[in-house]
């Protein structure tokens, strides 16, 4: 799987990582399917009120009207236009995922909201600007694979989880 963020979707990161400073961040990730394997993100919902220095667990209900209105901006187009996952902020660790990521997103695909696949992206600010981050996809009865991040600007390093 290959993903691709827009530029207006990492300013929009980079924003909300600033404002948090120390304490983890995230929310729900929407995207675009360019063709089959292959997403470009477009938007994502940030909650900004329930992370802690090593925790981060978002609320469904903030993030609900997030996915609502970006369904309605585009059309509720679900076979090009949806949800594609998670993403959190680790200001103080590693941009990979911790054993409770791995959990909760195996969990996710695993539940009964007919999720057959998501991703997790983990995001980290260094010096105010770059971003680092790792994406990792699960998909039910699969071991998580890395996806690879396309059109890296100067601003985003990536790395993978293997």
């Amino acid at each position: 799987m290959q993903v691709e963020i827009a530029d207006d979707v990492l300013n929009k990161l980079r924003r909300g990582l600033r404002c948090a400073g120390r304490r983890e961040i995230g929310g729900v990730i929407m995207a675009e399917q360019v063709k089959p394997g292959h997403f470009r993100i477009v938007d994502l919902s940030i909650d900004k009120a329930t992370g802690g220095r090593a925790h981060f667990v978002r609320s469904p209900e903030a993030h609900r009207e997030a996915l609502d209105a970006f369904f309605e901006r585009t059309g509720n187009e679900y076979s090009r236009f949806n949800y594609l996952g998670e993403w959190h902020s680790h200001p103080g660790f590693p941009v990979v995922p911790s054993i409770q990521d791995i959990s909760s997103m195996a969990e996710l695909v695993r539940g009964e909201r007919g999720i057959d696949f998501a991703i997790l992206l983990i995001v980290r600010l260094h010096w105010w600007r770059k971003i680092t981050a790792s994406c990792t996809l699960f998909r039910r009865d699969s071991s998580p694979s890395a996806v690879e991040i396309l059109e890296i600007r100067t601003c985003l390093n990536t790395s993978f989880v293997r």
